[in-house]
Order: C-alpha cells, then structure tokens, then sequence
C-alpha cells in the first residue's frame, strides 16, 4: 500500500486527505460502529443511506475508484453464489420462473439487503482502515487495547508476507527448472502439494529463525509503541457527524 504522505512531483507535499487527518482510533472505531449499525437494519431507506454514506467516506479518503471495484468485485464472488440462490430457496410470493424453478420475492429482498449490508460495509472498512499504513493501525489497535497477540500477528504478517510471496516464486521457479509444467493431472495436484508443504517447512524455518534473532536484540514478547497519537477537536466533530449519521440509519430502519 503506498504511503498517502509521499512528495508531489514538484517536490511538495500532497495534501492529506480529509480522513487521513484523523486519529486512527478514531477511524478504527467508527468502522466498526457503522459496521454493527448496517448489519442490524434492514430497512431499504436505511441501507440506501449507509451506501451512500460508504460511497462519501471512499471519496473523502481518495481511494482509487477502479481498484476499489476491482477489490469489490472480488468480495461479491465470495456471496454472489449465495445471492444467487437465496430466491430459489426462500419461501413466499412467486416473482419469476427459472427452468421450472420459481424464485421468490422475499428472497430477492433477501438477497438485495445482504448485498448492499457486505457492499456498504466492505467500502466503509477500506475507506476508513484500509486507508491507514499497517503500522499506524497496529499501534492504533495497540491502543484501542487490542490484545497485543493479535497485533503482532497483524505487524508480522504484513512484514513478511511478501517475503513468503518471494519463497514461493523460488519454489516455482525451481520446478519450472526441472520441467514441471501444470495440468489437469493427478500428478500435478501432488506437485502441488508437495510445494505448499515445503512452504509451509520454509515459513516454520524461517520464523523459527526471526525469533532467534529478535531475542537476541532483547525481545521479551512486547513491541515498543512509539507514536504520538492523540484525539484532536476534529476527531470530536467527525464522531459526532458519524454518530448522527448512525443514529439517523437506525431510525430510517425503525420508522414505519
């Protein structure tokens, strides 16, 4: 992920954008607020709002329109199986027949509200923590009181995953070297499995390595925070906007 804080071609520094300028906690937590709010509503109006909502944040945070979509795209096709049978197999008013399967209305609207919920969601997380550099959110979750397992596990597998990513290229490439070419055969899936297995020996060699070193350098199972994170009076105007905007969703989803 590129750093939102490079230098402009002409040698000065890019204006952050509105959201950038928050604390990280700040942006952690009302991720998570408006990510309870949509999954409890159900509410057209309500859901129509926090898509709306999610579509200003991705704007106010600058994200890149295609790859946002790209990324997107690969969500749906996690739940697009899903969605697409959901009126087949819920129950209620006929709306259509497929093949001599009828779909229903209600799972139509099934299917629709749980799209715009995963849609909704999904942007507002990458607009409001997608957007920070993994240290900045480590230490921000550090913070929050996040158990701090959990942060090393974030900090460490962001550090060496593109390490992982390069062991694998010199395993494929070593394959390659000695005339395996993929296909649809029994002896592939083995190859293949045995190349996920010695990544897998690999990784555990190598992490086994990393601790050695890190206690050698006086790790003792904490990682120091330095950062200067501290709430701003901006941070209380955006919660307050944010909790409006919230509180506003859940009456739309409670009104008649």
């Amino acid at each position: 992920m590129s750093s939102l804080l490079g230098l402009a071609q002409r040698g000065e520094a890019e204006p952050l954008p509105v959201l950038c300028r928050l604390d990280p906690r700040t942006r952690i937590i009302a991720a998570c607020a408006f990510a309870v709010a949509m999954v409890a509503v159900h509410d057209f109006r309500a859901l129509g709002l926090g898509m709306v909502a999610a579509l200003l944040t991705m704007a106010a945070a600058r994200l890149p329109v295609m790859a946002t979509l790209k990324r997107m795209v690969m969500m749906d096709g996690f739940i697009i199986f899903m969605l697409l049978m959901l009126p087949f197999t819920v129950p209620g008013p006929v709306a259509f027949t497929l093949w001599g399967w009828p779909a229903s209305w209600a799972g139509l609207q099934q299917a629709a509200v749980i799209a715009l919920k995963a849609n909704a969601v999904v942007l507002a997380l990458m607009a409001l923590v997608g957007s920070q550099e993994p240290s900045t959110l480590g230490h921000a979750l550090a913070r929050l009181k996040v158990p701090v397992r959990l942060v090393h596990l974030l900090l460490f597998t962001v550090r060496y995953l593109d390490v992982i990513h390069q062991e694998y290229g010199r395993l494929r490439v070593a394959m390659k070297m000695r005339g395996f070419r993929p296909r649809n055969t029994l002896h592939t899936y083995r190859s293949m499995g045995y190349l996920i297995g010695m990544l897998l020996v690999r990784a555990l060699e190598r992490s086994e390595r990393i601790l050695k070193a890190m206690k050698c350098r006086g790790f003792t199972g904490q990682l120091p925070l330095l950062d200067d994170l501290r709430y701003r009076p901006r941070d209380g105007w955006f919660a307050a906007l944010w909790l409006g905007l919230l509180l506003l969703v859940l009456a739309l989803n409670w009104s008649p």
